[in-house]
């Protein structure tokens, strides 16, 4: 193990919902959830006022409105907070060729790869010069952990959230890891956990008392050797710059079970639509079509097809997906479906036959949709009608008259809209009827003002180190994750600037 702290985690203060704050004036400072809404929806992320009443990541949406019924309940805007991750991912780049990015809003950082830290001094003012960075770039906040290896860093930033600075000297890690419990170390899920209570060890100090042979007869051999050696603070893992993509899926869970053959089908239709969007945007494509089905019953079925050769064609994504619906049962009731592709490759292999079958019918094979969310077509005749219009809360709306703003609730043939942007103060509330032609969905605003004079996309006002990142980091764009913010202090309170060690 290294030993020098330049091991850099970065994770970014209750992400979603901290985006939302500094996008939504009115919700500075207030708690706010994100997730599904729904009967079935789960909380993707709290803010810090939400957290004070109890309301966690993936708790039930039904259980977080019981605890915090006053907070503002968001659907997640997955568009602006990729734009946002990659405006971080930029920053991080810029200090390192090595960044391993985990989700949206966390990453590791081998700082001593790229030159920008070699003893605690230089890590520590890297740390600070990144956050202060984000901040300008972003709006938003992230908390810093420095320490000589990965877990350990993970660790560091956990201590140091909200919005703060945590540095592990070398030499310390023992004395610290050793009162926090066992569940703190990587892979001690809670099966392992009560496996290890039933044993008598509760700490990582007694994990590290039991000894090696102890940990292999409990665990076995692979997963008691690594955690015995973690229990020492020894963690040689590297830092990987680049995690291969093996798969690209989207999937939605329905809050009401779908019993009608047909719309199955077409829901099948709209997220193969998704999944080749996310393909081509990621400049891949796929031999192997997957299609998930979970039943009324929980049971979740899924079922393949490999094709000949890669494609990123929509026609032949969604003709293999609908040959693969013919073979699932429906009949009880569906609550969720995905489409995903596997066996990528960064070409495409033309399916020729799909293409003639395309050209036949008058459209091309690989036409794209411009919205996520398709019109949906009528069921019987083969006729298509308008979708209805869907107002998500939270989202982003402009008004021909009024301007910008975001749905704060919709429902009964009525959409209410607070018209506000991030740079400005809370605003009016007025209400309109869904089908008001004068509103229309709209793209979410920048967290951070931008001038026209900003040279390469930079954000407005003062901020440490800004023009030198500026040179570096690029501007918003989507990326696929592999399955994700912070808050202003000024806007949301918590955290501060001081860097600390343990």
């Amino acid at each position: 193990m290294r030993t020098a702290p330049t091991i850099l985690h970065l994770d970014m203060d209750a992400f979603f919902a901290s985006a939302e704050q500094a996008s939504k004036p009115s919700l500075r400072g207030k708690a706010v959830v994100v997730g599904g809404l729904g009967p079935r929806g789960v909380v993707a992320t709290a803010s810090y006022e939400a957290r004070v009443f109890g309301v966690n990541s993936a708790m039930p949406m039904a259980q977080a409105r019981r605890r915090a019924p006053n907070a503002a309940y968001l659907v997640p805007r997955f568009g602006l907070y990729r734009d946002v991750s990659e405006q971080v991912m930029g920053l991080l780049r810029a200090l390192s060729p090595l960044v391993e990015p985990l989700s949206l809003d966390e990453a590791f950082v081998d700082l001593e790869a790229g030159g920008t830290a070699w003893d605690e001094a230089s890590a520590r003012l890297t740390g600070a010069r990144l956050r202060a960075d984000i901040r300008a770039v972003t709006g938003l906040t992230g908390s810093v952990g420095l320490a000589a290896s990965k877990m350990l860093a993970k660790i560091a930033s956990e201590q140091a959230k909200p919005d703060g600075l945590v540095l592990i000297e070398p030499g310390t890690e023992r004395a610290l890891l050793g009162p926090m419990p066992v569940r703190t170390l990587p892979g001690v899920g809670p099966a392992t956990g009560d496996h290890l209570r039933r044993a008598g060890i509760t700490t990582v100090e007694e994990l590290a008392e039991a000894g090696e042979d102890e940990l292999v007869r409990l665990l076995g051999k692979a997963h008691g050797h690594a955690l015995f050696a973690m229990a020492l603070a020894h963690d040689e893992r590297p830092v990987v710059a680049e995690r291969e993509t093996k798969s690209v899926s989207v999937e939605d869970t329905y809050d009401v079970d779908i019993h009608d053959r047909v719309r199955v089908g077409l829901e099948v239709q709209r997220l193969a639509d998704r999944c080749v969007r996310r393909l081509r945007r990621a400049g891949l494509s796929g031999r192997t079509i997957v299609l998930k089905v979970r039943r009324y019953d929980f049971s979740t079925l899924t079922r393949s097809e490999t094709l000949r050769g890669p494609t990123d064609d929509p026609g032949v994504v969604r003709e293999a997906a609908a040959r693969l619906l013919e073979g699932v049962d429906t009949t009880g009731g569906v609550r969720l479906l995905g489409v995903g592709v596997t066996g990528l490759a960064d070409y495409t292999q033309e399916d020729l036959f799909a293409q003639a079958q395309a050209a036949a019918a008058g459209e091309p094979a690989a036409e794209e949709h411009a919205a996520d969310e398709p019109a949906e077509a009528a069921a019987a005749d083969g006729e298509t009608v308008p979708a209805e219009r869907r107002w998500p809360s939270g989202h982003d709306v402009r008004h021909a008259e009024f301007g910008h703003g975001w749905v704060q609730g919709s429902g009964l043939g009525r959409v209410t809209v607070r018209f506000e942007t991030p740079y400005s103060g809370p605003g009016r509330v007025r209400t309109f009827r869904t089908d008001d032609a004068r509103l229309e969905p709209a793209d979410p605003l920048p967290l951070v003002e931008r001038r026209p004079e900003d040279a390469g996309g930079l954000p407005a006002g003062p901020g440490p180190s800004v023009s030198a990142v500026g040179t570096h980091g690029p501007g918003p764009g989507d990326q696929v994750s592999s399955d994700p913010a912070s808050r202003p202090k000024s806007r949301s309170g918590g955290g501060g600037d001081a860097t600390s060690s343990p």
